[in-house]
C-alpha cells in the first residue's frame, strides 16, 4: 500500500527575512553605550589633539591613571547590582593609605604596611554593612554618614600632614615598578578584573549579587541569605577603595587625607556609563573597565584641551547625568 509524500506547506507570501534597518531597531542600544562612547570620545581627541594624545606615552599614561580608578569600580559594580550604593570609598582611599604609610614607617615591613592598610577598608566596609543589614537604614545615609567619619578620622591620623613612603620594595610593588616589561598598575588592574567577572559571571555569589539587585524579597524566598550578601558587597567595595589608596601611595611614593577625595564621581560614573543598573540586578565588570578608560580618557583630552579642575567636574557631572538617565530608561523598558 503506497503512502502519499508529505505534502509542504507553502510559505506565506507575507513572510520576509528582517531588513538591516529591521535587525538594528531590535538592537538595546544602550547595552553599548559605553563601547560606541569610547570608540567617539578616543576619535574626538585624536583629531582634535593630534600632537600629544596619540603619543605612546600618553596613551599608556591613561591606562595607569585609570587602574585605581578601576579597581574601585569593580567593588562599586557589586554594591550597585544589589541595589545599594557606598559614598565612602573616597574616605576609605586617603584612611587606608596614611594607615599603610604609618605602618609602615613605624614597622619597616611592607606586607605589614599593605595588611593594615587592607584591614581598616574592610572594617570600613563591615560598619557600612552592619548599619544597612541590621540597623536597617538605607546605604545611601549611612555611607555618607561614614565618608565624613572616615574623611574625619584621615585628617587626625597624621594631623593633615603628608607620610612619605620610602621603601623600595613597597614603592615597586604597589605603582612604580614593571613585570615583564608592563607597569605593575596594569598587572594589578587585570588582576582585579579578572577576579571580578569570574565572581560576577561564573560563580554562584555573583548569581545570587544580581538576584538581590532585581528583588530582595524574593531572593529570600528561594533560600539566598540577602544580608549575607548585602554584607560582602560592602566589605568588598570598601576592600577595593583600600587597595586604590596602597596603589595611589606607592605610585606617588606617600600618603595625604586628600587621596581619593575627588574619585567618587569618577567611579559612579565609570560603573553606570559602562553598563551597571544604579537601581540593582545589573552588572557589567567589563564595563566598568571601559568606562573607568573612557572617564580617564576624557580626563586626559580635557587637560590637554587645557580645560581647568572645575570644568572637569562639569564635564563628569554631564556624563553621569546622562548615564543614569539611560539606566533609568533600560530599568522602565525591563
Amino acid at each position: 500500500m503506497s503512502t502519499a509524500a508529505p505534502q509542504h506547506a507553502p510559505s506565506s507570501p507575507t513572510e520576509k527575512t528582517p531588513s538591516v534597518m529591521d535587525r538594528l531597531r531590535g538592537v538595546t542600544w544602550s547595552n553599548y553605550v559605553v563601547y560606541i562612547g569610547f570608540a567617539l570620545v578616543f576619535l574626538f581627541f585624536a583629531v582634535t589633539q593630534t600632537q600629544y594624545f596619540l603619543n605612546g606615552t600618553n596613551l599608556l599614561n591613561i591606562v595607569i591613571q585609570a587602574a585605581p580608578i578601576t579597581i574601585m569600580a569593580i567593588g562599586m559594580v557589586f554594591v550597585l547590582s544589589t541595589g545599594e550604593i557606598d559614598l565612602s570609598i573616597g574616605s576609605v582611599v586617603a584612611l587606608s593609605a596614611l594607615t599603610g604609610a604609618v605602618t609602615l614607617q613605624a614597622t619597616g615591613i611592607w606586607w605589614v604596611a599593605a595588611i593594615a592598610g587592607l584591614a581598616i577598608g574592610a572594617v570600613v566596609g563591615l560598619i557600612n554593612g552592619i548599619f544597612v543589614t541590621w540597623v536597617r537604614l538605607p546605604s545611601f545615609l549611612v555611607t555618607l554618614a561614614t565618608m565624613g567619619l572616615v574623611a574625619g578620622l584621615a585628617r587626625q591620623l597624621t594631623d593633615l600632614q603628608s607620610v612619605p613612603v620610602t621603601d623600595d620594595t613597597f614603592a615597586y610593588l604597589f605603582g612604580g615598578g614593571t613585570l615583564l616589561g608592563l607597569p605593575i598598575l596594569l598587572w594589578w588592574t587585570a588582576g582585579a578584573v579578572l577576579v571580578g567577572w569570574h565572581l560576577l559571571r561564573q560563580r554562584r555569589y555573583g548569581a545570587h549579587v544580581l538576584a538581590v539587585g532585581n528583588s530582595a524579597s524574593a531572593s529570600r524566598v528561594s533560600g539566598i541569605k540577602v544580608n549575607r550578601v548585602r554584607m560582602m558587597v560592602f566589605i568588598g567595595s570598601a576592600t577595593t577603595a583600600a587597595l586604590a589608596g596602597l596603589l595611589y601611595m606607592g605610585r606617588l611614593e606617600g600618603a595625604r587625607y586628600t587621596l581619593g577625595e575627588a574619585d567618587l564621581m569618577t567611579v559612579i560614573a565609570a560603573a553606570i556609563v559602562g553598563g551597571t543598573s544604579l537601581f540593582g540586578g545589573k552588572g557589567t565588570v567589563i564595563g566598568a573597565l571601559v568606562g573607568s578608560l573612557l572617564m580617564s580618557m576624557i580626563n586626559n583630552g580635557l587637560i590637554l584641551a587645557g580645560l581647568n579642575v572645575s570644568e572637569q567636574m562639569i564635564v563628569r557631572g554631564a556624563i553621569i547625568l546622562v548615564a543614569v538617565s539611560f539606566s533609568l530608561r533600560g530599568k522602565k523598558n525591563s
